[in-house]
C-alpha cells in the first residue's frame, strides 16, 4: 500500500486544510509492510517474528523490525526506516534506509528521497526517486514528477506523472490531471476520473465540477445551483427595512420578484438528456467526495439537494461542511433554518460564518437585527459585510439610511455600491437623485443599472421616456423589463398592445402581469376575455346557476385585491346569474371604497328590495361623486315625494353630469316640475 503524497494536494479552496495525521510525512512515505514484487523475498525470516496484529503496539513493531534489521533483513531495514521517518526521526531512519537501498529495495530508495527532500536536498532526493521510479515505484515516479514540475520542466514532469498514473497511483493521476488542466488539455478529465475512482476526494470534486460545467454551458449558461447559490442568496441584499423599489417611487405600484428571462426556445431534447446524465453523474461524484470529508463537495451537494427541494438531506450536508469550517455552508445552513422558522439557530450559524469572513452571512445578520429594530447592530453587520468584500453591505447600508430618512448618507452608500458595480444600488441612487430633482444625474445611473440587468431600472427608464411622450423608447424599455418578469412593465406593454389593436400580444402580457399580482392587469385581461363572450340569455327562475367563466375569475382576482371597477363588474355578473346577495356584497365593497358606479348599482338593488331610503343614501353619494343617473334617480324620488324644488335641483345636477340621454330625461323632468310649481 502506498501513502505517497504531496503538500500541494492539501490545498483546498485557497488555503491549507489541516489533517489529523500524526505527521505530514505519513502522506509521502512508501509503506513496506506489504512487500512489493521487486523486493528481495529471500531474506531470512526472523524466527520469533510473527505477523503484525492490531493488538501489537508501535514499540513492539519497532522492536521486532529492529531485531530483524540488525540481522541484515532488507525488508525489516526498509520497514524500520519508514517507521522512523514517519515519526520524524530522520537521523535514526537514514542509515536503515541507505542500507536497504544499497540492497536494491525500491521502497527504501523512495523513502530515502523523501528524507533528503525534508532535509533540504531536493536534487539528491530526485536522484533516489529516479532510482526507485526506474525500478517501478509509482510513488517515486509521482514524487519525481512533482519535483520536475516545481522546476518548470513540464515535459519531464508529465513523463514521470504519467508513469505513476498508468500504474494506478491515485495521487499521480491527480497530479497529471492538474498539469494537463493547466494546459487546457482535454485529457485532464480522464486522469481526474482515474484518481476519483481510486478514492481521491479532491479528484472526485474536481471531476464533478468539470462534468457540471460541461453539462450546463451549452444550455443556459452557468448552472443555477452551486456554492454561490447555496450560500443562499449571494448577490442579493438583505433588506428588512423595506427595499426601495423604483416601481414604488415612480409608479406607486408593487413589484413582483424578478425572474430570469425564459428563452423563446429551449435546447434540443437530446442535448437536455445528455446534460441531465452529466449532472446526475456530477452529483454522484460530489456525493463521493463529500462522503470522504471534502467540505466544498458537501457544500455543493447541499446546494443541489436544496434546489431540488430535499431540504432535510441538504441540511445534513451543509452541517457536515460547516463543521469542517466551510463558511458558505454555515451561511446556507442558516438560511435553511431561518426558512424553517428557527431564527435563533440560523443566527448562530450566520454568526459563525460571518466571523470566518463570509459577507453574505454578515448581511443576513444585519437584516435580522434591522427587522428587530436594532439599527445600530444592523449597521455594524452591514459594515462587516462590506469589509469582507461584499458590495451588498454598502447597498444595505444605503437602504438602512434611506428608511431612517438619512438621505445624504443613503446616497453616499448607494453611490459606493453603484461604483462597485451593484446594479440595484445604481437604480436606487438614480431614484434618490430623481426625487431630489436631479433628472439629468439620475438617467445615466438608470441606464447603467438597466444595462447590467436591473429590471426596475429598465422599467424606470420606460417611465422617464413616457413622461417625455417618447412612447417608442418607453415601450422598448417596458418590453425589456417585462421579458425579465417585471409585472408593471408587462402591464404597460399589454396596455400599449391593446391601444394598437394587437389583442393577442396584449393578452399574453396581461396574463403575465396578472399572474404576477397586478390587479389592473387582471381587470384588463378580464375585459379582453369578456368582450369575446356571447351575450347571456335571460335569467330563468329555478334554472341552475351557470359556472363562473375565466373572465369572471380574473375579475374576481382583481376585485379581491381592491380594484373597484372589477368589484362592480363582478357584482354585475353575479346579478346576471341571479345571485343578488353576491352582487350586493361586491357593490357595497366597491361603494365603500369610493366607487360611484358601485354606489349607484347598490342603490338599484336596495330599491328593488324595498329599501328605498338606504338606496337614496347610496345614490346621493354617487351623485355627489359625479354620477348622472344617480342624480336623476334622486330627482324622481323627490318628485314622487312632492319635493319639487329638491327634484329640480337634482335634475340640474343630472343635466350637468350627463350622459346625453340622462341629461335629456332630466331636462324634461325639470320642465314638468317647473310647470307644476308655477301652476
Amino acid at each position: 500500500m502506498v501513502f505517497m503524497g504531496d503538500r500541494a494536494t492539501l490545498l483546498e479552496t485557497g488555503r491549507f486544510v489541516q489533517r489529523h495525521a500524526r505527521n505530514a510525512a505519513d502522506e509521502i512515505i512508501e509503506a513496506v509492510t506489504a512487500v512489493d514484487a521487486f523486493a528481495d523475498t529471500t531474506a531470512r525470516p526472523e524466527p520469533d517474528a510473527g505477523p503484525e496484529t492490531e493488538a501489537e503496539t508501535e514499540a513492539e513493531t519497532e522492536g521486532r523490525h529492529r531485531r530483524a534489521a540488525e540481522r541484515g533483513d532488507t525488508d525489516a531495514m526498509s520497514a524500520l526506516g519508514a517507521l522512523l521517518l514517519r515519526r520524524g526521526d530522520l537521523e535514526g531512519a537514514e542509515p536503515f534506509l541507505r542500507a536497504a537501498t544499497a540492497e536494491g529495495d525500491r521502497a527504501a530508495a523512495n523513502n530515502l528521497g523523501v528524507l533528503l527532500h525534508q532535509r533540504g536536498y531536493p536534487d539528491e532526493a530526485a536522484g533516489w526517486w529516479r532510482v526507485a521510479a526506474v525500478a517501478g515505484s509509482a510513488p517515486a515516479a509521482h514524487a519525481l514528477g512533482r519535483h520536475h514540475r516545481e522546476r518548470g520542466d513540464e515535459p519531464a514532469a508529465e513523463y514521470w506523472l504519467r508513469q505513476a498514473a498508468e500504474q494506478g497511483h491515485a495521487l499521480g493521476a491527480y497530479a497529471l490531471a492538474e498539469l494537463l488542466e493547466h494546459r487546457s488539455d482535454v485529457g485532464a478529465e480522464r486522469w481526474l476520473r482515474a484518481a476519483a475512482e481510486q478514492g481521491h476526494r479532491e479528484a472526485a470534486y474536481r471531476l464533478a465540477l468539470a462534468l457540471e460545467r460541461r453539462a450546463t454551458e451549452p444550455l443556459r449558461g452557468p448552472h443555477a445551483y452551486g456554492p454561490a447559490a447555496a450560500a443562499g442568496r449571494a448577490g442579493h441584499a438583505y433588506d428588512t427595512a423595506g427595499r426601495l423599489r423604483a416601481a414604488d417611487t415612480l409608479r406607486g405600484g408593487e413589484r413582483a420578484p424578478a425572474v430570469a428571462p425564459r428563452p423563446e426556445t429551449g435546447p434540443p431534447r437530446a442535448a437536455e438528456g445528455a446534460a441531465a446524465r452529466l449532472l446526475g453523474e456530477a452529483e454522484q461524484w460530489f456525493r463521493q467526495a463529500a462522503a470522504r470529508g471534502h467540505r466544498r463537495a458537501a457544500l455543493h451537494l447541499g446546494a443541489i439537494l436544496e434546489q431540488r427541494g430535499e431540504l432535510k438531506e441538504a441540511g445534513r450536508w451543509y452541517l457536515s461542511s460547516a463543521k469542517e469550517g466551510e463558511a458558505k455552508a454555515a451561511c446556507a445552513l442558516g438560511f435553511l433554518l431561518r426558512d424553517a422558522g428557527d431564527e435563533e439557530s440560523a443566527a448562530v450559524w450566520w454568526l459563525r460564518a460571518a466571523q470566518d469572513g463570509d459577507g453574505n452571512a454578515a448581511n443576513a445578520l444585519g437584516a435580522l437585527h434591522a427587522a428587530r429594530g436594532e439599527q445600530q447592530t444592523a449597521e455594524r453587520w452591514y459594515r462587516a459585510a462590506m469589509d469582507a468584500g461584499d458590495v451588498n453591505g454598502a447597498y444595505n447600508l444605503g437602504l438602512l439610511c434611506a428608511a431612517q430618512d438619512r438621505l445624504p448618507q443613503a446616497e453616499q452608500w448607494y453611490r459606493r455600491a453603484a461604483y462597485a458595480g451593484h446594479r440595484e444600488a445604481a437604480n436606487a441612487l438614480a431614484v434618490l437623485l430623481l426625487q431630489a430633482g436631479d433628472a439629468g444625474g439620475a438617467e445615466p445611473w438608470f441606464s447603467k443599472a438597466a444595462e447590467a440587468g436591473s429590471v426596475d431600472a429598465a422599467f424606470n427608464l420606460g417611465i422617464i421616456h413616457a413622461g417625455r411622450d417618447d412612447d417608442r423608447a418607453a415601450l422598448a424599455w417596458y418590453e425589456r423589463a417585462a421579458a425579465a418578469g417585471h409585472t408593471e412593465a408587462a402591464l404597460q406593454v399589454g396596455i400599449a398592445a391593446l391601444r394598437d389593436g394587437d389583442e393577442q400580444t396584449a393578452e399574453r402580457h396581461l396574463r403575465c402581469a396578472a399572474g404576477g399580482g397586478s390587479a389592473e392587469a387582471a381587470f384588463r385581461l378580464a375585459t379582453v376575455l369578456d368582450a369575446r363572450r356571447p351575450e347571456p340569455g335571460p335569467v330563468v327562475l329555478g334554472a341552475p346557476v351557470d359556472q363562473k367563466t375565466e373572465c369572471e375569475e380574473w375579475y374576481e382576482r382583481a376585485a379581491e385585491q381592491g380594484h373597484r371597477r372589477a368589484q362592480v363588474r363582478v357584482g354585475m355578473l353575479a346579478a346576471g346569474r341571479g345571485d343578488l346577495a353576491e352582487a350586493a356584497r361586491w357593490y357595497r365593497e366597491a361603494a365603500e371604497a369610493g366607487s360611484r358606479n358601485g354606489a349607484f348599482n347598490l342603490g338599484l338593488l336596495l330599491a328593488r328590495e324595498g329599501s328605498e331610503r338606504e338606496a337614496a343614501l347610496w345614490w346621493t353619494r354617487a351623485a355627489r361623486a359625479g354620477h348622472g343617473r344617480a342624480a336623476l334617480r334622486l330627482a324622481l324620488l323627490a318628485a314622487r315625494r312632492g319635493e319639487l324644488a329638491e327634484g329640480r335641483s337634482w335634475c340640474a345636477r343630472a343635466v350637468e353630469l350627463g350622459p346625453a340621454e340622462v341629461a335629456e330625461r332630466a331636462a324634461r323632468l325639470s320642465e314638468a316640475l317647473r310647470e307644476e310649481l308655477t301652476a
